[in-house]
């Protein structure tokens, strides 16, 4: 039970040095952004660059947990895709809105269940190979349904999703209903018997199974949660679009994945914080902003932010390195 204590307590130790990290280098690119343009200290700049690809934050939450657990993540954009689709011919079949979103939502959650019965059921089946298969099938059903076809006139009340703010305030309605998904995530994660069980499974899935643990039935929850998620996210950035076509989110998945390990969960599972990724998600959207600015080349911003997502993943194993080498080496 010590030696559990000590782990755990290594693992919050330094999960609070990475967000530490993190903080400083939102704050020297915040700097950096307010020099490079005077617009970019306005309230409505900031609100504007936070609540960009905040859709995609979402997915950002629940993959933190899938990696905690060992596992990834690679069909979530398709998912995003299908739901997309779906929802925008519900509507056109004569479907009220309301019950269209709830049709992503239903998609969403039955494609991640599909995911996570696969991953848990059958045996020597990674989570790669199958969200692989789904990259392809779920994003193919949607060219399938669509074509190169896109579908909105969606009703007036649906932008506001996206685009609306909180009673005036300038405060995005996407920013507020992310943050209060962040939290309850956050919550269930750190606080909760269920979020310690995840990280038992991702620091020792076999020690987990012998421990009592249901380590299938939560992987399987897992990735109908993930699933669920990107209905979530296919809502919103339909609203945003205003309508839906086949190739919607596409490269979204890297995207997710590369914020959430930026936030310091680990791939091989057993790390991982919701802060974290929140942070990683205000950096990664505060580089891009401030590279727009700069009128910077999509693929010249790609191969900046690729060349500082490996930096920072590398700075803590550097350390760690320069600490166990012995001293006069």
């Amino acid at each position: 039970m010590a030696l559990e204590t000590v782990r755990v307590q290594r693992v919050r130790t330094s999960a609070f040095r990475w967000e530490w990290l993190l903080l400083v280098l939102i704050a020297g690119t915040f700097l950096v952004n307010s020099r490079i343009s005077p617009h970019f200290l306005r309230y409505t700049s900031l609100m504007s660059a936070l609540s960009v690809f905040l859709e995609a934050g979402f997915m950002v939450l629940s993959m933190v947990f899938i990696l905690v657990a060992g596992d990834i993540d690679v069909s979530v954009a398709s998912i995003v895709a299908l739901a997309s689709v779906l929802m925008s011919l519900s509507y056109k079949a004569g479907l009220p809105m309301g019950l269209a979103m709830l049709v992503a939502l239903g998609v969403g959650a039955g494609c991640g269940y599909l995911n996570g019965l696969l991953i848990s059921r059958v045996p020597n089946l990674s989570a790669i190979i199958v969200t692989l298969a789904g990259f392809s099938l779920y994003r193919g059903i949607a060219y399938i349904l669509l074509g190169d076809r896109a579908v909105g006139g969606f009703p007036s009340w649906y932008s506001y999703l996206a685009w609306g703010d909180i009673g005036g305030t300038g405060i995005p309605f996407i920013l507020v209903a992310f943050l209060a998904c962040a939290l309850v995530y956050g919550l269930v994660l750190h606080r909760t018997s269920f979020g310690r069980k995840v990280f038992a499974i991702g620091t020792n899935r076999t020690a987990a199974i012998f421990s009592g643990i249901p380590v299938a039935r939560i992987r399987h929850t897992l990735f109908t949660l993930n699933g669920l998620m990107a209905g979530v996210a296919a809502i919103f950035l339909t609203s945003k679009l205003g309508s839906s076509r086949p190739n919607v989110a596409t490269g979204y998945e890297l995207e997710v994945i590369a914020i959430a390990v930026l936030g310091g969960a680990s791939p091989s599972g057993g790390k991982g914080s919701i802060a974290g990724a929140c942070l990683a998600l205000v950096l990664m959207r505060l580089l891009r902003y401030g590279m727009g600015l700069r009128n910077v080349p999509g693929q010249v911003m790609m191969v900046i932010i690729g060349i500082v997502l490996v930096c920072v993943v590398m700075f803590p194993n550097l350390l760690a390195t320069r600490k166990r080498r012995p001293a006069g080496s």
